[in-house]
């Protein structure tokens, strides 16, 4: 029924990170091992990365392996993170947008910035690899510098690091990992590797304070569909993943072949011309309707757009700004049955998530919908319609903090730390091209 994983974190970023990295996989959390619903984890194999790296491990129920610098400093970093003085810049260079932010332990965003790559979408219609590494490559050092400026602070004023490590486009990563080891190996600051999906999971502790584990979390975004038990910080238990095409690619791929306008998203586009459309004019079936688990599948969907679109002659290169009055509402009740079926397979694997996470544990009182897709309107009613149904608390972080951000980076560093989980600062002599060599072999 249910997987158990450890998320990745806190793993020495060197020797070990080339194979974590091999680990995290576009279509997954994590690899997982097929298990039942216990306590096993699956964690990196701890090695170091200096003579004065260590591990510790307590064998308790809550036990983890945490690495960190020699254990008087590890003391006082755990100490000092329950203080208001704590604050973590967090960096994100994950896919097409290049974010820095600035956040305090006491859940203050003290300053953010961040590029966007819309117009590269729009030009190619999608990411495109190196062409996203390069733009990295130019904004990154003005949006940290603009974070810190917006922050009032100077480097030497943080208290650690955090950034993304996967999942992610490698060339792309490997910007924000680079210009996050510079900074912690100058200012002998620790360094946090975030799993990018473990972000988007724990921005809602920021926002909402009053949130604790266990809760319920749903993944929503261009590259994944996840449920989730989110147990503690690095302690989750998988209950559902896309098993082809995550539904913010499905919401992307409609907008392209509907000819709508990308520069803000297409998820965005479609949401907004679906306003216009009738939602039962196009008949499309929900997918994985009568199959008994929580996974997701919009390949099917796609398709089943996509004939649609073409069996009314819809042309994807004439814009829709420059279609007729009758085309334009053929696009918008195309849009609008799509977005319909889309979240009613949303709803159809929450409930049933709902079901199985109270088997796991019956004081789930939370659902947290995250990532890019959840900005929508109508994800977010229907969505809380299926949560009062259970009696449960629908909790989505406000939009901005949604799609990719520097903040949920920040404070995902800020869990991390809390619990002791970081790394030591790299070396003063690290070669400068070390990641360069880490990242080709990887990819």
């Amino acid at each position: 029924m249910a997987t158990t994983l450890r998320a990745i974190a806190g793993m020495p970023m060197i020797d070990s990170l080339a194979a974590a990295l091999r680990q995290i996989s576009p279509s997954a959390f994590l690899r997982l091992s097929p298990s039942s619903c216990t306590n096993a984890r699956i964690l990196a194999s701890p090695t170091t990365t200096s003579s004065y790296a260590h591990q510790t491990h307590a064998a308790t129920k809550k036990s983890r392996t945490v690495y960190s610098l020699a254990p008087r400093q590890f003391e006082a970093a755990a100490a000092e993170c329950d203080r208001e003085v704590v604050s973590v810049l967090g960096i994100e260079t994950s896919c097409d947008d290049t974010c820095a932010a600035v956040v305090t332990a006491d859940g203050r965003i003290l300053g953010e910035a961040q590029v966007s790559q819309a117009n590269m979408l729009v030009h190619y219609g999608g990411v495109v690899p190196m062409l996203a590494q390069e733009l990295h490559a130019q904004s990154i050092d003005q949006v940290v510098e603009e974070a810190l400026a917006n922050a009032r602070m100077l480097q030497t004023d943080l208290s650690a690091i955090a950034v993304t490590i996967g999942p992610g486009i490698s060339p792309c990563l490997r910007v924000g990992v680079t210009k996050a080891r510079s900074i912690a190996r100058v200012n002998r600051l620790p360094l946090i590797g975030v799993h990018h999906m473990e972000a988007h999971a724990l921005v809602a502790r920021l926002m909402e304070h009053k949130l604790h584990f266990p809760f319920i979390v749903l993944l929503i975004s261009g590259g994944h569909n996840l449920l989730l038990v989110a147990q503690n910080v690095g302690q989750y238990v998988q209950l559902g993943t896309t098993v082809d095409d995550a539904i913010g690619e499905a919401f992307d791929k409609t907008a392209r072949l509907l000819g709508l306008d990308l520069r803000k998203g297409g998820g965005p586009a479609l949401e907004e011309i679906a306003l216009q459309g009738n939602p039962t004019s196009f008949p499309f079936a929900v997918p994985m309707r009568n199959q008994k688990h929580c996974n997701f599948s919009y390949a099917g969907l796609k398709n089943q757009v996509r004939l649609a679109i073409e069996s009314q002659k819809i042309n994807e290169n004439a814009p829709m700004s420059l279609a007729s009055a009758e085309d334009r509402q053929m696009r918008a009740d195309i849009a609008a049955s799509f977005q319909r079926v889309a979240i009613l397979h949303l709803e159809d694997r929450c409930r049933r998530a709902i079901d199985w996470a109270r088997k796991i544990d019956p004081t789930v009182s939370c659902l947290v919908v995250s990532g890019g897709v959840a900005s929508n309107n109508v994800v977010r009613t229907k969505l809380g319609a299926v949560t009062k149904e259970h009696g449960l608390q629908l909790i989505c972080p406000p939009p901005r903090l949604c799609t990719d951000n520097g903040v949920m980076v920040a404070w995902a560093g800020i869990e991390h730390l809390r619990l002791g989980i970081f790394d030591p600062p790299p070396h003063l002599d690290e070669p400068a091209d070390a990641w360069e060599l880490v990242f080709i072999t990887v990819r």
